[in-house]
């Protein structure tokens, strides 16, 4: 299919789970790749720009840390160069880190959620809009914990509240130039994200060494749906979509992906 033929795209956080699945799903539809993570990820960024060209896509690779806006900027620079020109920009790069009640979070994981998960979002955007030329595309990766407060997640529903905010302000600031901004928030997803001991003792306290059948059995019960968790590509399919002409009409929306999770009662 070609719903994004001649489109280029970029994502952060590209070295794997849901930003992996965006390159590829994008490649799929036609888009050319600028794939970015950080130094310590470029064995898994090697391997989804060899998923983009798999796909028959072109695939472009950089070296950011998105706290950085410096050095982000410069990387972008470059990757948009190579290409020529940027139509789609998707800030997918994310932390979930130590979780707990809030006031017991340590201040330097505070600021790393918020680092990463805001500032890091808007750094993307920052960096990315100057090279839009004829409209363009936004996609922010929020979470339904940017829909809803999670307990034990302070920090993370905090940066991804904020997303949404960040989103609905840029959708009024850019879209006299034709440039649509919308987040996507999805639930629990099947990546190392969720799929971990650390999360698995965290949803299942009561049970020693719990499995991951024993932490799907606790996400099911939150969701409408009869499924612990998504697949990556069912947001990659929610991204594609926003990036795609098929939503040429929505910004400052918020998609969710979540099973039901953020409607049951």
């Amino acid at each position: 299919m070609s719903r994004l033929e001649g489109k280029r795209v970029l994502v952060t956080g590209a070295a794997g789970g849901m930003g992996r699945s965006h390159c590829e799903r994008l490649a799929e539809e036609g888009a050319s790749v600028i794939a970015l993570d950080v130094e310590q990820a470029q064995s898994g960024l090697a391997e989804t720009a060899q998923a983009v060209r798999d796909r028959g896509g072109v695939a472009v690779t950089g070296v950011a840390d998105i706290r950085d806006l410096d050095g982000l900027a410069a990387v972008v620079a470059e990757c948009v160069t190579e290409l020529g020109g940027l139509d789609v920009v998707v800030a997918n790069a994310g932390v979930y880190d130590t979780p707990g009640p809030s006031w017991t979070i340590e201040p330097a994981v505070w600021n790393r959620s918020l680092d990463v998960n805001l500032t890091g979002a808007w750094h993307t955007v920052k960096a990315c809009v100057p090279h839009f030329g004829d409209g363009g595309s936004v996609v922010l990766v929020s979470s339904t914990a940017g829909i809803k407060g999670i307990a034990g997640a302070g920090h993370y529903s905090a940066a991804k509240h904020a997303v949404v905010g960040l989103a609905r302000t840029l959708a009024n600031e850019l879209g006299a130039e034709g440039v649509r901004v919308n987040s996507v928030h999805p639930g629990s997803v099947r990546t190392p994200m969720i799929i971990n001991e650390r999360v698995f003792a965290n949803l299942c306290p009561d049970i020693e060494n719990p499995t991951e059948a024993d932490a799907a059995a606790v996400l099911s019960a939150r969701n409408l749906l009869p499924v612990p968790w998504v697949d990556p590509v069912d947001v990659s399919n929610a991204v594609l979509f926003l990036a795609s002409a098929e939503s040429r009409y929505m910004t400052g929306c918020q998609l969710v992906v979540d099973a039901g999770l953020t409607q049951k009662v």
